[in-house]
């Protein structure tokens, strides 16, 4: 979801950009126009963030997908072993990924535990001198968020795709973070890396240019023509973040949304969450019914009543509703109120006590 705020800006400045004559969408990634929007777009995230100054902020492409692989090709040498986090579906991505470029120490694996979480800083089981550890910050399909960080002397690696800039964090502690646009920051098409300049400096000789973060680094990001519409509109999407005032204050925001729609779901017993209430995702709500038939009407229904995009994943099934940046609270209240609208009508099936636990 992008705010109707920036979505109407953009379509205020589609045909002519600041009497430019052009669109955005048909200016040269090398002319002003653009100049000034790759340079407030960085800026904004690095006043967003706190990013320190020798740390670089580039503008890829190819999403976390492509940065599944760049991470251990840059970071992980011949001899050298990285150690990763198991935490569920995209951690295993990044997991299979790794292990075709180099040797992969899994330091914890919670993919498998139920009710679903991630792994605790203390359970790591960490390679000394190890070139790096990876978590995902946050599992989509299974709805839980790593709370606490660890806190290692290895550079630590964050895939942020589904919650970069929705609470505050230390850039600092990290070594590196990417995150795919299309969740918390803008659109699809554009990916993010923060990256502490002197790691950018380990990658091989056997690298091609355009996989090296040293040559964006170099760049500023225009190596090749970056996704100047999505970077754009990235652009408008940090400065509304700045105008809500910054994470901080959208930080309480996700805090009460997040909190609201738990409260409703463990307030019923035609409700269960899936992940372990300690470990549970602020951005995305994962929840079961009592049976996958009442899941497809209770997703039907709801759709048309304008409430979209609430199936679960197709990997795990049951209700995932995903409560990034700018979805605003009225929407968490009106999911709220559908949800005691349908167990009203629907709620003779009901689970059998909280502790169970739904496959």
């Amino acid at each position: 979801m992008l705010p109707q705020e920036v979505l109407q800006q953009a379509q205020q400045q589609l045909l002519d950009y600041q009497g430019s004559g052009m669109s955005i969408l048909e200016s040269s990634h090398r002319g002003k126009a653009y100049e000034a929007v790759h340079q407030e777009a960085q800026a904004n995230l690095r006043e967003l963030m706190a990013i320190p100054e020798d740390y670089a902020v580039l503008f890829l492409q190819g999403g976390a997908t492509l940065q599944f692989a760049m991470v251990p090709m840059n970071l992980l040498g011949k001899n050298q072993v990285a150690d990763y986090t198991h935490s569920g579906a995209w951690a295993a991505k990044a997991i299979d990924e790794a292990k075709r470029i180099g040797s992969v120490h899994l330091a914890a694996d919670t993919s498998a535990v139920r009710p679903a979480r991630v792994p605790l800083p203390a359970e790591l089981a960490l390679t000394p001198g190890a070139a790096y550890l990876h978590i995902t910050s946050n599992e989509t399909i299974a709805g839980t968020q790593w709370k606490t960080f660890p806190n290692t002397q290895e550079p630590l690696v964050a895939d942020m795709s589904s919650d970069i800039l929705s609470r505050p964090i230390d850039v600092k502690a990290f070594g590196l973070i990417y995150a795919g646009a299309q969740k918390n920051l803008g659109p699809a098409g554009v990916t993010v890396v923060i990256i502490r300049k002197d790691l950018a400096q380990r990658v091989g000789d056997s690298i091609a240019m355009f996989l090296r973060y040293a040559t964006h680094i170099k760049e500023n990001s225009l190596y090749n023509t970056p996704a100047c519409f999505a970077v754009y509109l990235l652009m408008l999407f940090t400065r509304w973040l700045i105008k809500q005032g910054g994470v901080s204050a959208i930080s309480k925001r996700n805090q009460e949304k997040a909190s609201r729609l738990y409260a409703a779901i463990d307030g019923s017993s035609f409700y269960r969450g899936i992940a372990h209430t300690d470990h549970r995702s602020q951005m995305n709500v994962t929840f079961r019914l009592p049976t996958e038939e009442l899941e497809a009407e209770f997703v039907r229904e709801a759709s048309a009543c304008g409430l979209k995009g609430l199936q679960g994943h197709r990997s795990a099934g049951g209700i995932r509703a995903s409560l990034y940046n700018a979805m605003p609270i009225e929407g968490v209240d009106a999911l709220i109120e559908w949800m005691k609208d349908f167990e009203q009508r629907q709620g003779k099936v009901r689970f059998a006590g909280k502790s169970q636990e739904v496959a």
